[in-house]
């Protein structure tokens, strides 16, 4: 008899609310890229993610995550940050910057947003200076960062891993 056996799709944890987590996305070039960032919020219940500029997904990509996860879509950022920095949320961005920490010790308070960038141009000034934290993951090759999807993803994760809710 073998060890493990494959199990197809467990159902998921049942989670006793919600997490509290914000993804808030600057404006996107690829709907692939805010795809696979809805469908992880999806997986791991996170029900906001908020987009900004020509925000849309592919459906094939975003998969069960598009019905999960409310898409909220704005012209811009920082007024979005600012009503949330007011609403008691703390600011937290995925960038590489001066100040930033890495996300290996990186502690998430439970009321966070995490502020997700540009793919190529990453988070601009007027978003930087609205933060109240900025997590960097670590890099030991090259290239010299992770696609915005994947950044994401491993942030999310980390997050999860901090905060994780109910469940087995």
């Amino acid at each position: 008899m073998p060890r493990f056996e494959h199990i197809r799709h467990r159902p998921p944890d049942v989670l006793a609310a919600p997490r509290d987590l914000v993804v808030a996305c600057a404006a996107m070039r690829s709907h692939v890229n805010l795809s696979h960032i809805v469908r992880t919020c999806g997986c791991f219940g996170i029900r906001r993610v908020i987009a900004c500029g020509a925000a849309g997904l592919e459906p094939r990509i975003a998969r069960d995550g598009a019905e999960q996860v409310a898409l909220e879509i704005r012209r811009s950022l920082p007024p979005v940050l600012d009503r949330l920095k007011a609403e008691g949320w703390q600011l937290v961005g995925l960038e590489q910057t001066t100040g930033s920490e890495s996300l290996f010790g990186f502690p998430f308070v439970a009321r966070t947003v995490l502020v997700v960038g540009n793919e190529r141009l990453g988070l601009e000034d007027d978003v930087l200076a609205r933060l109240d934290r900025v997590a960097e993951i670590p890099m030991a090759g090259l290239p010299h960062s992770l696609n915005a999807a994947t950044s994401a993803a491993i942030a999310i994760y980390e997050y999860c891993r901090q905060h994780p809710g109910a469940g087995r």
